[in-house]
């Protein structure tokens, strides 16, 4: 995959790489001992590793949710499962490449994988629309979703884009009726589904394929109603506020575990899943065939019983003192 540039906040671990790799080159070239001085180096940097990913704030999160050699959609798809075979179209308008979807096995079972498509290069980018999708691509993951649920095969969708495309033509054919009918169908289908977070989950654009029983997320994914820099714009009418914003919009993995969005948080190798695709990977599909043995077992009528009761109890009812004076004067 080659290195991968390094963030601001990464600079202290890139300075001491940078010195362990002189200091092995220096050995290669003379006869003095370095193993002492290689010894302290590697742990001082360990040791910075765990601290520094550890402690990242809500920007920097985004920051690795967004980062271009974080590992995408196929990516997992071709470390994790057999047998993929992509399926195209939502045979109304055309095929929307921002999203993939098909056939697959994890564990000898036949399940339908479902995600969003992000590009390596801005010709890849222009051909996926950096992820975003038109309505098509929202109606083509509904056709497969039924398509699983007609033969009785579980759903795993990855979830990674900034929101839905917002252009002219995409509005034209219907963005916002294809990602509320998305929703209203999935809360209904009638096969176990799971959703992972692996990068940006942005707004409807992840709903539209987010409606699911289990709901997990990678440690450095980030999940929000809009983008930091969106949110910056609206609220302080300027994006230098973007780590204001961040903060406020707690969309860190941490964060939605702790307010009961998340169902779990799937754990990274240290320097985020771009340091290491296999590691990523392989705590994924740990996390994908614990869940979906979880909810096998389950009833299907209990299953969307407690699919809409996930749902129903997110968020908080909360007055405000204006709500709480006129009860008063009632």
């Amino acid at each position: 995959m080659g290195a991968s540039p390094r963030l601001k906040f990464e600079r202290k671990i890139t300075e001491v790489e940078e010195q362990i790799e002189k200091l092995l080159e220096q050995s290669e070239t003379n006869e003095f001992d370095v193993a002492g001085e290689l010894k302290e180096l590697q742990k001082k940097l360990h040791s910075l590793r765990q601290t520094t990913y550890q402690n990242l704030t809500p920007m920097e999160q985004v920051q690795m949710a967004r980062h271009h050699k974080r590992p995408y959609t196929l990516d997992y798809i071709h470390r994790i499962f057999e047998g993929w075979i992509e399926l195209h179209g939502d045979r109304k308008f055309r095929d929307d490449e921002g999203i993939v979807g098909g056939w697959a096995k994890i564990s000898g079972t036949s399940v339908m994988v479902i995600g969003h498509q992000k590009g390596r290069n801005m010709k890849e980018n222009l051909r996926r629309n950096f992820g975003m999708c038109h309505p098509e691509g929202y109606r083509k993951a509904l056709r497969l979703m039924r398509l699983a649920e007609k033969f009785a095969r579980p759903v795993i969708t990855f979830i990674d884009t900034p929101g839905a495309y917002p252009g002219i033509g995409s509005e034209e054919r219907g963005i916002s009726e294809a990602i509320a009918y998305n929703l209203r169908e999935m809360s209904n289908l009638r096969t176990p589904m799971l959703s992972i977070v692996i990068g940006e989950g942005g707004s409807g654009g992840a709903l539209g394929i987010g409606v699911t029983d289990r709901i997990l997320m990678l440690e450095h994914s980030v999940y929000s109603v809009i983008s930091p820099e969106g949110c910056a714009a609206i609220l302080w009418r300027s994006a230098d506020y973007k780590k204001e914003a961040a903060k406020a919009l707690k969309l860190t993995s941490k964060d939605l575990l702790e307010l009961q969005i998340a169902d779990e948080v799937i754990p990274e190798p240290v320097g985020g899943a771009h340091s290491d695709w296999d590691v990523a990977s392989e705590n994924v599909k740990e996390a994908i065939q614990r869940n979906l043995g979880d909810l096998e077992h389950v009833d299907i009528d209990d299953l969307l019983s407690n699919r809409w009761a996930k749902y129903e109890s997110m968020g908080q009812w909360k007055e405000s003192p204006s709500d709480q004076d006129d009860s008063l004067n009632k």
